[in-house]
């Protein structure tokens, strides 16, 4: 890849797991009255819901995470936080009205397996109990290689749990004692090995490159040590450098430890030609997967979907989010719920959903949604129905022709896609058509760098 595009285009830019991005939601147009509103809308579309459940709780702090969480080694917070989940669970089930049917579930962090087995199983079947599943609900989790154990996984497997994936990062020593992520390869084949044994489809690895101390050679030996275990889905992400947002543990390292830009991207495309070599194909932004997952029949059947849980197989069923931080969609809204676990418990405590910011979005706001979601999951989008054209698309497609000119976009009759030259750069293309940003650019960064 050229390095005067990199220089060019490698700007602070969102990852547009939704539209607006959360820093541009409009807080003063919002309530709770239009919130259940829109999610009453989008239910009786479809009768359908995808669950978030945040478990915020780790044992320790790993120093590249941006996530939120809660470090405690006091495992008795485990059984008050999932009562509040269940009554949580039943204040949206309130609002719905009846038995939903659940599409997917996905347990993420935090850590979901600092909790214990039982408890997680209590809290799976309780809310299972006041829902409909079928045979294509889509159940999945987080685990950390390094306290997954056998019985947490033959608990998942028998709830119906087919997909799992695990944070790698790399098999660096030097890299893990930066990000305070010690965590051998022989901890990752054994849970990876396990997760097979238990019945699980679909193993994953989480690789990021762009770490501090991080090296191309790196990089090599940790793809070397993936491919011996072949997982069926590989999110190979770049490390998103936010030390700015409040408690995300990004304070261990200095930035002058960390790769530069062009190195960072050559490490990104040595990984993906060792990947590509070994049968994963790319799947949207950063994620792979082998020919026989279902993330790879979703991209070929265009069904790929892209939310706050990343690139997903399920589409169209409202998102609610459970737990502390957690951001529900309705598709005309979006939510999210109380930053601090005591904020969160005691706003439950009181019979209230917990939420303290959202978005309601127009039906501008929809449409050039759409246009993102389609740049993001199949890197090309129209506007051949007049239900995708927008008032400013004229000024955003004039915006294009730079990349157009740098052979990063080419345009068709009312539509465009990105070649394969343009595929590092979608963040980039998303950004011209992100015009609440455009209205209101930021006086400091508030996003990672696009490349």
């Amino acid at each position: 890849m050229s390095l005067n595009l990199i220089s060019k285009y490698n700007v602070p830019g969102p990852r547009y797991t939704s539209y607006p991005t959360v820093p541009y939601w409009e807080d003063n147009s919002f309530s709770m009255t239009a919130w259940k509103e829109s999610l009453k809308r989008s239910f009786s579309e479809n009768k359908e819901v995808s669950l978030y459940i945040h478990l915020p709780f780790c044992e320790s702090l790993c120093t590249f995470c941006g996530c939120n969480k809660r470090i405690t080694k006091k495992h008795e917070v485990e059984s008050p936080y999932i009562e509040t989940l269940l009554r949580e669970w039943d204040l949206y089930l309130e609002i719905l009205g009846e038995k939903p049917t659940i599409r997917e579930v996905h347990l993420g962090g935090g850590t979901p397996t600092f909790f214990a087995p039982e408890n997680l199983k209590f809290l799976l079947n309780m809310i299972f109990r006041k829902a409909n599943r079928d045979c294509d609900t889509e159940l999945s989790f987080e685990g950390h290689p390094n306290n997954t154990t056998k019985a947490h996984l033959e608990m998942f497997s028998k709830l119906g749990f087919k997909r799992v994936s695990y944070g790698v990062q790399d098999y660096s020593e030097k890299v893990q004692k930066a990000i305070h992520r010690i965590q051998p390869f022989e901890n990752v084949k054994k849970t990876t090995e396990e997760a097979r044994k238990a019945g699980f489809t679909s193993v994953g690895h989480d690789i990021i490159f762009g770490l501090p101390f991080q090296t191309k050679k790196d990089i090599i030996e940790t793809i070397e040590k993936t491919k011996l275990l072949m997982p069926d889905r590989i999110a190979f992400y770049s490390y998103a450098h936010v030390p700015w947002i409040k408690g995300n543990g990004q304070r261990g390292f200095k930035d002058s430890d960390l790769p530069v830009a062009d190195v960072k991207r050559e490490m990104y495309e040595i990984g993906k030609q060792m990947l590509e070599d070994a049968g994963y194909v790319e799947i949207g932004m950063d994620h792979f997967a082998l020919k026989t997952d279902s993330l790879y029949k979703a991209l070929q059947e265009k069904k790929l979907h892209r939310n706050f849980m990343g690139y997903t197989t399920s589409s169209g069923a409202s998102m609610i989010g459970l737990g502390v931080s957690a951001i529900s969609d309705s598709w005309y809204g979006f939510a999210q719920n109380e930053k601090s676990v005591e904020a969160y418990q005691s706003r439950i405590a009181e019979g209230i959903i917990p939420v303290f910011r959202g978005h309601i979005l127009s039906e501008k706001d929809l449409v050039i949604r759409k246009h993102i979601l389609n740049l993001m999951c199949h890197l090309e989008t129209n506007w051949v129905s007049s239900d995708d054209y927008f008032e400013e698309l004229p000024e955003v497609l004039a915006k294009l022709r730079e990349m157009e000119a740098d052979g990063l976009v080419n345009f068709f009759d009312k539509g465009l896609r990105l070649p394969e030259k343009g595929r590092p750069f979608v963040r980039n293309l998303c950004m011209a058509f992100d015009l609440k940003m455009q209205d209101r650019k930021p006086d400091t960064q508030l996003f990672s760098m696009t490349v």
